[in-house]
């Protein structure tokens, strides 16, 4: 067996091992590498793209065309008797010319179709940019909870340890070391969760970012900061910049085009052009000029689609309404759910945290002393771990609704604090 058989494990584990740490990456990174690598922002660049496509048609003018007869031609008179023949030939050239102004309201159509893909674009582009974003913080929060709950059972196996290397004497040491048997295997616990919500959070990220569910990543991400911003203003902002409102409102502008297109449709084409024909049989015959064709709209006016057109416009515009209705009462919920979390944020920040730490340590070490009873020891490290998934929830709940206001205002209420 060669040297390398018994060294290729060892290797393995070090190109894991560099791999994983090569990955550390920050939630803003992980955005750009999304906006970057993401294979469903094709979609949309294909959607605009085939949109370009229809304005190109939409204002392309018809292809002339060019008809031709060739044949031969026998006469006879009324008695039966031959009185000539001899070659046939016809051809004509049109062009045909849509009405005043129809080939400038397809291309006005298409023109928002365009902007339509183009909105979807920026729109999805912000929508994946928040769940990318919510997916680091959430794995960067578990993290600091598993390390956490890590941290109390650790404390509390190492408490186990010690207390089976002491005589029992009595129940109430054995009931004692039981509760924390228990307090140990439910810390664990929790670390395993924890754990698997990284896992679950790992998978979907990478493949946001466009590589593969498997690959390794450690995020980096620092406190979030949020700031406040008063009602009024986001609702002026979402009704500016709202990609829902704008939606419908290219759609609704888009529909007033289709009412006039199908309006304008009432009136025909004409195909203009000229024609030669010449006959060979009884006498050599030549005839040139210039033929028109147009449609009569005697029976057919239009008005089955201009009915429809019309309708569509009354349901665009309601739709409008309806999505302005619903903005505005999004832009109120997450505001609200800003404000709150905002407000509990501020009241656990500080040295809250390190105060709990603290007391846990403390409590650990008063405890082996004999100098706290197990209930204020147990109770301690509950709350000190609590506490950090409490803070884990704010700052998740704060972050998403900070986002979905981003989303419907345009204003950007949330940055990660500075590093000291």
């Amino acid at each position: 067996m060669s040297i390398y058989t018994h060294i290729k494990p060892f290797v393995a584990i070090a190109v894991v091992l560099v791999c994983a740490s090569a990955l550390a990456e920050t939630p803003e990174a992980l955005v750009k590498q999304a906006l970057q690598r993401n294979p469903e922002l094709n979609f949309f660049v294909a959607e605009i793209a085939a949109a370009k496509g229809a304005v190109r048609t939409a204002k392309t003018v018809r292809n002339p065309e060019l008809n031709g007869e060739f044949g031969y031609k026998n006469s006879r008179d009324n008695s039966g008797g031959t009185s000539g023949d001899g070659a046939i030939l016809a051809l004509s050239f049109s062009q045909t010319f849509e009405y005043p102004g129809r080939i400038a309201l397809r291309k006005a159509i298409a023109n928002h179709d365009v902007a339509l893909a183009e909105l979807h674009l920026q729109q999805f582009r912000f929508s994946l940019s928040a769940r990318v974003r919510t997916l680091a913080y959430g794995i960067s929060s578990a993290q600091q909870k598993s390390a956490t709950a890590s941290e109390v059972a650790s404390r509390f196996q190492a408490l186990s340890d010690v207390l089976a290397q002491r005589p029992t004497a009595g129940v109430t040491p054995q009931l004692e070391a039981r509760i924390i048997d228990a307090n140990t295997l439910a810390f664990r616990r929790q670390e395993r969760e924890a754990e698997l919500a990284i896992a679950t959070s790992l998978a979907e990220l990478n493949q946001l970012c466009g590589r593969p569910a498997d690959v390794p990543l450690k995020v980096a991400a620092g406190k979030v900061q949020f700031s406040a911003s008063s009602l009024p203003r986001l609702l002026n902002a979402a009704r500016a910049n709202a990609f829902d409102i704008r939606i419908r409102q290219v759609e609704f502008a888009q529909q007033g085009f289709k009412v006039a297109l199908s309006k304008n449709e009432r009136f025909p084409a004409i195909s203009v052009g000229p024609f030669y024909s010449m006959e060979n049989a009884i006498d050599r015959e030549q005839r040139a000029g210039l033929g028109v064709s147009l449609p009569l709209p005697l029976w057919d006016r239009n008005l089955g689609n201009i009915a429809t057109s019309k309708a569509r416009q009354q349901q665009a515009e309601a739709s409008l309404a309806m999505t302005e209705r619903e903005v505005e009462r999004r832009v109120a919920q997450h505001a609200a759910i800003l404000t709150a979390k905002r407000a509990e944020i501020d009241n656990l920040r500080g040295d809250e945290l390190a105060k709990f730490r603290e007391a846990a340590e403390t409590a650990d070490r008063n405890y082996q002393l004999g100098a706290v009873p197990l209930t204020i020891y147990v109770e301690t490290q509950k709350q000190y771990l609590e506490l950090v998934g409490a803070l884990a929830e704010l700052q998740k709940d704060a972050l998403q609704a900070a986002q979905e206001l981003e989303i419907l205002t345009g204003l950007k209420l949330y940055g990660e604090e500075a590093q000291r």
